[in-house]
């Protein structure tokens, strides 16, 4: 099977990408389930982590030296946290995630201060800032975080809410619901099919290869 887009190995090395003239960004598949952790670095200030999900030891010799300002977590479910209390002691990085996760989330992995965000919200990396986007549906507190790139190319990472061939696991209709209203709303009809999507396991994809199939998903409820 061919490898997708953005590919990395479960326990393997990661991949960097220019974002932007004055930001990388290095995604790294960490721990039991493939989860990616996304290490996003300005040129100038902190450096933002997506999803300290597990592999203390690998995500910590990736940040290495560097200053990370902040530590976001996409979602409550535990696979995306397990790291998140050592590498938070570590880099004394202020914590945030969606707001009506903040206390799933602050109770599993034992951390405190955590900072809830949500539509309207917007954490920055150098001269610009990953805008806070609530997809409710995968867990009530789901955010996906867009950055606009170079030649204004936008880089959504979706959690566990958006991946190539659908939306996220939901455990009733209403979810599922909720998660495509959400997605159509917030995502597809906002970015154009340029954007990529970079997801909270596996390969990424574009809106573009994903906007055709919507009403496919729709259809089949999953």
């Amino acid at each position: 099977m061919m490898a997708g887009l953005n590919h990395v190995e479960p326990g393997g090395p990661p991949l960097t990408l220019q974002l932007s003239d004055d930001v990388t960004m290095t995604k790294i598949s960490v721990g039991p389930m493939d989860n990616n952790a996304y290490l996003i670095v300005p040129d100038s200030g902190g450096a933002v982590l997506i999803d300290a999900a597990d592999d203390d030891t690998r995500l910590l010799e990736l940040i290495g030296e560097r200053e990370v300002a902040v530590i976001i977590t996409t979602h409550r479910h535990g696979d995306h946290w397990q790291a998140l209390p050592s590498v938070a002691e570590a880099t004394k990085a202020e914590l945030v995630c969606g707001r009506p996760d903040v206390g799933a989330i602050a109770t599993g992995a034992w951390v405190e201060g955590l900072v809830g965000a949500w539509d309207g919200d917007a954490v920055t990396v150098g001269d610009g800032e990953l805008k806070v986007i609530g997809l409710v549906g995968h867990t009530p507190g789901s955010i996906a975080l867009a950055y606009t790139g170079a030649d204004g190319v936008v880089h959504l990472f979706t959690g566990d809410s958006l991946f190539p061939g659908g939306p996220g696991r939901t455990l009733s209709p209403a979810d599922f619901t909720s998660l495509m209203d959400d997605l159509e709303a917030k995502i597809f009809a906002r970015f154009d099919d340029r954007a990529v999507v970079h997801p909270g396991h596996g390969d990424d994809t574009t809106l573009g290869a994903e906007r055709p199939q919507l009403t496919e998903w729709r259809a089949r409820g999953w």
